[in-house]
């Protein structure tokens, strides 16, 4: 049986482990945490919203970063201090500032994709990961974002997506919880939410009953690739160890560029720091007060989701910092602001704040496919949007893997599983 390694025990690293066992392989998942879902999977907004697929790729996005770069509590922060690594990646996103619309699209069809995966491996597997389904509505207090969310509706129905206007008093009426005053808003009634931990580890703890095998705790030391095999050397508590794979998946997040320079491939992935808060809905008051529908305030760039009776997950803000997880009171503030604004009712004594760092592109496109060399895969570079498109870009990649395992002596390829959509947006 082939042996692939995928390193990575993120939504990214496990779905893809779980497809690429849905292809016969022997699969074994490295992280060097202890259980999976522990970094960037582990509290973010909850949201799998296809109608936030609009890549950032914007003059005025440029713009609102350099206005508040001296903002602490502002939506978007960048550090100043010189790093070749942030500025080189800053040139980038700029230089893609032309593909703006067809990433747009391609985003939005990959993520209309991966929602029907993400609910068939989870009703195949029978975990529960606090799905709620009922749309996504994004709010509008400024003509000027209703405007631009406007334009961008058209970019996202030529994608596939169906999402209307809504008038503030229809906002009232689908969110009755929702105080404030709007100028109106969208709503995709397709779109739904869901807890990321969860549903990581469900998945995580099936694949490993139906045979994967999980090294958990483990430091990825040294990869080395050849014509034959991959060897991948890992540690656990002072104890190293050699095994051989026919192939490797990096699945790292903020982690894929070091190790894709260990093998010979440049996968420039920038960690942007996101916030959240869990607020718990210990009492009666919170829990009729706190909204059932999921939203987003595109001006604050806030998300929200219910988890279930008793929880409510604020996130949101991109902090530009280098790779620092440290959770800082004038980002995590706003969101509380924000939710006592919005839902006064709402007692935000027990609100838990958490900070994970999205690995973004500068195309804002993961970087899905092989590297230079034939044993190499990536599935990583996801940015806001990994918990949405993590099932369909696990599908494209193990096909892509699929691929270079049945290719016959002519070069053509004989068998293989066939994906959603076309991976040659995405790498």
């Amino acid at each position: 049986m082939t042996r692939i390694a995928v390193i990575g025990a993120g939504i990214t690293g496990v779905t893809t482990a779980s497809s690429l066992m849905d292809r016969g392989y022997d699969v074994t998942l490295f992280d060097h945490n202890r259980y999976a879902a522990m970094q960037t999977s582990f509290a973010n907004g909850g949201q799998l919203s296809a109608s936030n697929a609009e890549t950032w790729n914007r003059w005025s996005t440029v713009f609102k970063g350099m206005k508040w770069m001296m903002t602490r509590g502002a939506p978007l922060l960048v550090n100043p201090r010189p790093s070749w690594h942030k500025y080189s990646w800053m040139a980038e996103f700029v230089a893609s500032i032309p593909q703006y619309r067809t990433n747009t699209v391609e985003t939005t069809r990959m993520a209309i994709a991966a929602r029907g995966l993400l609910r068939e491996k989870a009703e195949r597997h029978g975990f529960d990961f606090d799905c709620e389904d009922r749309g996504i509505l994004h709010i509008y207090t400024d003509k000027a974002e209703f405007d631009h969310a406007t334009e961008v509706n058209k970019l996202l129905a030529e994608g596939g997506l169906e999402r209307r206007a809504v008038a503030p008093e229809e906002v009232r009426q689908i969110e009755p919880a929702l105080g404030g005053d709007f100028y109106g808003g969208y709503y995709t009634e397709s779109d739904f939410t869901g807890d990321i931990h969860r549903y990581t580890t469900g998945l995580a703890k099936s694949i490993e009953r139906g045979g994967a095998v999980l090294r958990f705790g483990t430091d990825v030391d040294a990869l080395k690739v050849d014509k034959n095999e991959v060897r991948l050397t890992w540690s656990r508590n002072n104890e190293s160890q050699t095994e051989t794979f026919d192939a490797i998946v990096v699945c790292a997040g903020v982690e894929s560029r070091g190790l894709a320079a260990q093998l010979g491939d440049r996968v420039n992935v920038y960690p942007v720091k996101g916030y959240s808060i869990t607020v718990r809905l210990d009492d009666e008051e919170s829990q009729q007060s706190a909204p059932w529908i999921s939203l987003l305030d595109d001006e604050a760039k806030v998300v929200t989701s219910r988890l279930g009776k008793d929880r409510f997950r604020i996130a949101g803000t991109a902090e530009f910092n280098g790779y620092n997880l440290d959770i800082r009171d004038d980002r995590v503030r706003p969101l509380v602001k924000w939710c006592e604004r919005f839902f006064p009712g709402v007692s935000t004594e027990h609100a838990i704040p958490w900070a994970g760092l999205r690995p973004m592109m500068p195309n804002m496109m993961p970087k899905v496919g092989q590297g230079v060399r034939d044993r190499v895969f990536y599935n990583t570079g996801h940015g806001h949007l990994g918990w949405t498109l993590s099932a369909v870009t696990a599908e494209m990649v193990a096909e892509k893997v699929a691929e270079s395992r049945t290719v016959n002596s002519a070069g053509a390829v004989t068998s293989g599983a066939t994906v959603p959509l076309q991976a040659q947006g995405a790498v």
